[in-house]
C-alpha cells in the first residue's frame, strides 16, 4: 500500500498576477481542467493501491488546502503545517516521521509528489509508479526522471546509469541546470532525464539515509514534530524548534549523497508549469498559436497567451506575448522574458504594496470576501458565507460596519442581541461592539459590508471565540 505525500508549499511568484502569496499556483485552476493543480494531483492517484494522501502546506494556506481537499472527497485528510519554509528535505522528514509513528512497526512506502505539477497522461504516470514499487521495496530511493522532449535549460538533469529493470536505472549523477549547448548534448545522448522532484521510497529508508547524511535536519524535525499539537485535521509542529532546522532540498541532503538512488524514466506529459511560457506550451491553442481564456477578442495576434478574469481584453497586432488580467492587476510580458516576472513581485513587495499577497477575493474558512471599493475612511466588501459557517466573535477598535443582506439569511450577534437579517434587510455594528455573523441556512449567505472609520486594516480584529482555531 502506497502512502501519497503531497507537498503543497511555495508561492509560485513567476505566475503573478494569478498566483499570489496567500493563494499560490497549487490552489489555482491553470489548465482546461475544472480542478486546481492540487485537486488534479489528488485525482491522479485514483486507481492506485494507495491510502488517503498526507498533505504538507504552509500555515497561512491551511484553510484553502483543507477546503480544496474537502471538495475532492478527502474530508478527513491529515495536513502537516509548516510554520516556516525549510525546503523539501525537512518537509519529507516530517511526513516520514509521522507515517512511521502510525505504521505499527511496518515500513510504509511514501509516494512524494508536488501539488503544482501537470501530468497529462495519468496511465503512464501510474505505470511508472508501479515500476518503482519493487525498487523501493528493495531499499532503493527512487526518483522519477522525465524523458526530455527538448533541450531545456530550466531543469536539473539526472544522468542514468546501469539498467535495473524496464525503464528503471541506477542514478549515475545529478547535474545542475545546463546551458543550451550542454542541454543539446544531454538530449542527443539519450542518457539524461529531467529531474521531476517526485519520489518513491520507504519512510524508514529515507530517515536512515537522512540520519547518515544530514543528522542535523533529522534531529530538528524529530524535535519539532515531537512537540506538535493537533488542531482539527492539522498537525502543528513546534514553530521555534522547526525554525532551527537547516533549509535544504531533498536532492542536496540525500539523493546526491546516497548510494541507493534509482530513477524511473517517465514519459507522461509532465510540466512543472514554472512560468507563463511553460503554461502556453501545454495549453490548447487556436490556429494562430494563441491560448485564450476568458472574454478575449484578438485581431492579427499570434503565439500569445491571454487570460482575462474579470473584463474584456482585446489585442491587435501582437505576437509572442503573455497578457494576464485580474481584478486588481495586469501583466503584459514578452514570452522570452517571463522569468523576470519574479523581479516584478519583488519590486511590489519592496515598494510596500499588497498586490503580491492576495487577490481582491480572499478565501476564509467560512467563505470568501471581495473588496469591491475603498477610500481613505471607507471600504466596501461583498461577503459570501457558506451554509452552517460562522465568522469569529469579534470586535473592532477603529471601524463600524453596515451589513446589507443580498441573499440568504444571516444570524447576527450584536452586543447582547441575537437576531435574523434576511434578504433586502440591513443592520449596523458600531465601533467597539462585540459581534458575530453566521449562516444558519442551507444556501450561501451573500451580503454587502460597508466599513467606515479611521483604520480599516484586517489586523483590527479582536477575536473572542473562533470555531476555526484562529488567534
Amino acid at each position: 500500500m502506497i502512502h501519497p505525500v503531497i507537498m503543497a508549499g511555495g508561492t509560485g511568484s513567476r505566475l503573478w498576477p494569478l498566483s499570489r502569496q496567500l493563494n499560490p499556483k497549487q490552489f489555482l485552476k491553470l489548465t482546461d481542467s475544472p480542478l486546481s493543480m492540487l485537486q488534479s494531483t489528488v485525482a491522479r492517484l485514483e486507481g492506485l493501491d494507495a491510502e488517503q494522501p498526507l498533505l504538507i502546506c504552509n500555515e497561512e494556506h491551511r484553510f484553502l488546502a483543507a477546503e480544496q481537499m474537502r471538495q475532492s472527497g478527502q474530508e478527513d485528510v491529515q495536513i502537516i503545517l509548516e510554520p516556516s519554509g525549510r525546503n523539501t528535505a525537512p518537509a519529507i522528514a516530517l511526513a516520514a516521521i509521522q507515517l512511521c509513528e502510525h505504521a505499527n512497526g511496518s515500513n510504509p512506502l511514501m509516494l512524494v509528489l508536488a501539488a503544482d505539477h501537470l501530468i497529462q497522461d495519468t496511465m503512464a504516470f501510474q505505470a511508472g509508479v508501479t515500476k518503482a514499487i519493487p525498487l523501493a521495496e528493495q531499499g532503493k530511493l527512487v526518483t522519477f526522471g522525465i524523458v526530455p522532449s527538448h533541450p531545456e535549460t530550466g531543469y536539473g538533469y539526472i544522468h542514468r546509469g546501469s539498467e535495473l529493470a524496464d525503464d528503471c536505472y541506477a542514478v549515475d549523477s545529478f547535474v545542475e541546470k545546463p546551458d543550451l549547448a550542454t542541454a543539446n548534448k544531454y538530449l542527443a545522448s539519450g542518457e539524461y532525464l529531467w529531474n521531476s522532484g517526485m519520489f518513491l521510497f520507504s519512510a524508514r529508508d529515507y530517515l536512515r539515509e537522512l540520519e547518515t547524511h544530514r543528522p542535523d535536519i533529522l534531529s530538528a524535525c524529530r524535535a519539532a514534530i515531537a512537540d506538535a499539537s493537533e488542531d482539527l485535521h492539522f498537525t502543528r509542529v513546534n514553530a521555534e524548534l522547526f525554525a532551527q532546522c537547516p533549509s535544504e532540498s531533498v536532492d542536496y541532503a540525500v539523493m546526491e549523497k546516497t548510494d541507493k538512488a534509482a530513477v524511473v524514466a517517465l514519459d507522461a506529459g509532465w510540466s512543472d508549469i514554472g512560468s507563463w511560457s511553460a503554461l502556453w506550451d501545454v495549453s490548447t491553442k487556436d490556429d494562430a498559436g494563441n491560448s485564450l481564456t476568458g472574454d478575449v477578442i484578438t485581431r492579427d495576434t499570434a503565439n500569445t497567451l491571454v487570460r482575462a478574469d474579470s473584463r474584456l481584453v482585446a489585442t491587435v497586432g501582437v505576437d509572442n506575448l503573455v497578457i494576464i488580467e485580474t481584478k486588481d492587476a495586469l501583466l503584459v510580458a514578452h514570452k522570452d522574458r517571463v522569468q523576470d516576472v519574479k523581479a516584478v513581485v519583488e519590486q511590489i513587495r519592496d515598494d510596500g504594496r499588497h498586490e503580491h499577497m492576495n487577490h481582491r477575493e480572499v478565501y476564509r474558512p467560512w467563505g470568501v470576501y471581495d473588496s469591491i471599493d475603498n477610500g481613505s475612511r471607507y471600504q466596501v466588501k461583498r461577503i459570501t458565507v457558506k451554509p452552517g459557517a460562522k465568522l469569529s466573535v469579534q470586535m473592532h477598535h477603529h471601524r463600524a460596519e453596515h451589513w446589507i443582506v443580498v441573499s440568504g439569511t444571516a444570524r447576527v450577534t450584536n452586543g447582547e442581541k441575537t437576531y435574523l437579517v434576511t434578504e433586502n434587510q440591513s443592520t449596523y455594528i458600531p465601533v467597539g461592539q462585540i459581534h458575530a455573523l453566521e449562516n444558519p441556512g442551507v444556501i450561501d449567505l451573500e451580503l454587502i459590508e460597508v466599513q467606515s472609520g479611521s483604520y480599516l486594516g484586517e489586523d483590527d480584529i479582536v477575536r473572542y471565540e473562533d470555531r476555526y482555531g484562529r488567534k
